[in-house]
């Protein structure tokens, strides 16, 4: 039951997915997740094979490094061993020399006779004894043994309890400072003298070194004797320079680690992994990681690119068009290609669409073109009532008025009452509720006198209109909407004399109407705010503002003009306000009834 409760949650989950969602979660599960798991797994087998070789490689260097300094250093123990157990060298050694050119007669006869030339003077080393035998002359092969008794490697061995003594130290030898790596021991296979005799083999440094740097390793290499680097083929000095000290994190990253036994010391040999395994393993294994890729990725995602498309594209045109579907009119699919179960439904849909715009078009639309053309009986009928009753006997009252102003000689007055006539007139027409601009501006002027009789010289006006400008239509009180808030808004809170524009231009292809005023001004967010409200002007936002008379004078404007309007605004806080209005001249012209007329004229 649990089951089929938890299938039953899955499947609404993925019901409430779109068929892009559920194509791409298929995709990802059934394709792309296995194809990354099994080119994981070759990657996997491919970098351990790779890291196995890499090792191996490294081992071969270090096996080699131990080759070539063990074949040396055996070279050197048993040329050692000779000179040791050699009972002509150590007779001579043990001899007492009564004056120097006696120990030059001896030491020139030795030389004739014994094995001493391929002894003594080996190319791989240098071969020192340093002995306390009585009339023994400093030089070449033998010292005396007081010389020795201040180097570090004689101080070293006879603080040991050791027959043979591998040493490396950084010591002065011949008035300079080098490397030296030597062999010491006893010279006591005849166990003469009080002291006895010490023999040095000492390496040849840059033999070893230049042995080790010339194998061209792929890896970097040190031989350590401790923390002290002995040998390193990436160019850690020469044989001049003191030894340096192996980092203990340096040793730690080693790929490879091995010590060999020299006598009683033991060095450490390092080979460090200079490889990029990863890198490696692709260069090597390019063409397979290739084929992977284009077979495992880019292959079955463009496959499944394409049944995606197949699937989604045609759906969303079907989902496009159900969208705009109208309370009137079912849009039809304009193209179906294909066959399957999705063309399929895509014909039928077209089929029906078909039937109801048909069924809409005989009955629908027949009706409400009746109900239409009995909405339009009635209007006119209810507007041949409005003009029977139309108001003339105002008109003659105030003309009555103006007359009596005159008779009394009372001519401000009679003019006062004269403007307010045609703006009444005006305002109570019956009919049309759009004007032209120029009966428009006629308005204006009548609106402005009456307000000189208010403001008086503080307010002066300049009208223009020229051009065919005047002949398009407006709502009606339109510009006077905006040329009362000039004045009443502009110049109320300003006590020096300002000015009012009212101005029609055509800029390119655009009518241009412009009301500027040099009165109080505004700031700068006000300006802003109310120029977003005029744009975006509805009956909602009309109904929760305060200003309501430009505000609907904007919304008349834009249904007047099908929303082809758009109102700026810019202002500035003691300097004034400048409201423009641009209307598309097709808009214009559509709406435009050809009159005759226009001008302008400036009164102040």
């Amino acid at each position: 039951m649990r089951k089929r409760k938890k299938e039953s949650r899955l499947v609404a989950w993925l019901n409430r997915l779109k068929l892009k969602q559920k194509l791409g979660i298929m995709q990802i599960c059934c394709v792309i997740l296995p194809l990354l798991l099994t080119d994981s797994v070759v990657a996997a087998v491919i970098m351990h094979a790779e890291r196995q070789e890499n090792l191996q490689e490294m081992s071969n260097i270090a096996d080699s490094v131990e080759y070539t300094i063990m074949s040396y250093s055996a070279q050197l123990v048993t040329l050692m061993q000779d000179i040791y157990k050699n009972r002509e060298v150590n007779e001579f050694i043990s001899s007492t020399y009564t004056s120097p050119l006696d120990y030059y007669n001896r030491h020139f006869s030795f030389a004739q006779v014994s094995l001493f030339t391929l002894l003594m003077n080996n190319n791989d080393c240098n071969v020192v004894i340093y002995t306390d035998a009585e009339g023994i002359v400093n030089g070449g092969n033998f010292q005396r043994l007081e010389k020795a008794e201040g180097e570090n490697w004689y101080q070293t061995f006879r603080g040991q309890d050791k027959k043979i003594l591998l040493f490396a130290d950084f010591a002065k030898v011949n008035w300079e400072n080098r490397r030296t790596i030597s062999f010491i021991r006893h010279m006591d296979y005849l166990a003469s003298g009080d002291r006895g005799a010490v023999l040095r083999l000492e390496w040849d440094y840059s033999n070893i070194l230049r042995a080790i740097v010339n194998s061209k390793y792929a890896s970097t290499v040190y031989v350590c004797e401790g923390d002290r680097i002995l040998f390193s083929n990436e160019g850690r000095g020469g044989i001049y320079v003191p030894f340096e000290t192996l980092p203990a994190s340096t040793a730690a990253k080693a790929g490879v680690h091995k010590t060999i036994r020299m006598l009683d010391n033991s060095w450490d040999i390092y080979i460090m992994s200079q490889r990029n395994v990863a890198y490696e393993a692709m260069r090597k294994n390019m063409p397979l990681f290739c084929l992977l890729i284009f077979f495992n990725i880019f292959l079955p995602f463009a496959l499944m690119n394409l049944i995606n498309r197949s699937f989604t594209e045609r759906l969303q045109d079907l989902e496009a068009v159900l969208r705009k579907v109208k309370k009137d009119e079912l849009y039809q699919l304009p193209e179906i290609s294909g066959s399957d179960e999705i063309s399929l439904l895509m014909r039928t849909y077209n089929e029906m669409a078909g039937r109801m715009n048909n069924l809409i078009q005989n009955e629908y639309k027949n009706r409400l073109k009746r109900q239409e053309q009995d909405i339009a009986r009635q209007k006119a009928e209810l507007l041949a009532l409005h003009s029977q009753i139309n108001p003339h006997f105002l008109f003659n009252a105030l003309e009555s008025i103006r007359m009596h102003s005159v008779i009394k000689k009372e001519y401000e007055t009679a003019d006062m009452v004269e403007k307010l006539a045609v703006m009444q007139r005006q305002n109570v027409t019956w009919g049309n509720d759009y004007v032209t601009i120029e009966d428009e501006m006629n308005f204006v002027k009548a609106y402005l006198e009456l307000q000189k009789y208010r403001f008086g010289d503080r307010l002066c006006y300049e009208i223009s209109a020229p051009g065919e400008c005047g002949q398009f239509r407006i709502p009606r009180l339109t510009l006077v909407t905006f040329v009362e808030n000039a004045c009443v808004h502009g110049m109320e809170k300003k006590e020096a004399a300002c000015w009012v524009f009212v101005r029609v231009s055509q800029d390119g292809e655009n009518l241009i109407l412009e009301v500027e005023d040099t009165g109080h001004g505004m700031t700068e967010e006000k300006c802003r705010r109310l120029a977003g409200e005029m744009n975006e002007a509805s009956i909602e936002i009309l109904k929760d503002s305060r200003r309501v008379g430009m505000l609907n004078a904007a919304l008349r404007l834009k249904l007047f003009l099908d929303g082809q309007v758009g109102f700026e605004m810019d202002s500035e806080t003691g300097v004034g306000t400048l409201v423009t209005i641009r209307i598309p001249l097709k808009a214009a012209r559509r709406k435009r009834c050809l009159q005759a007329g226009g001008g302008g004229e400036g009164v102040c």
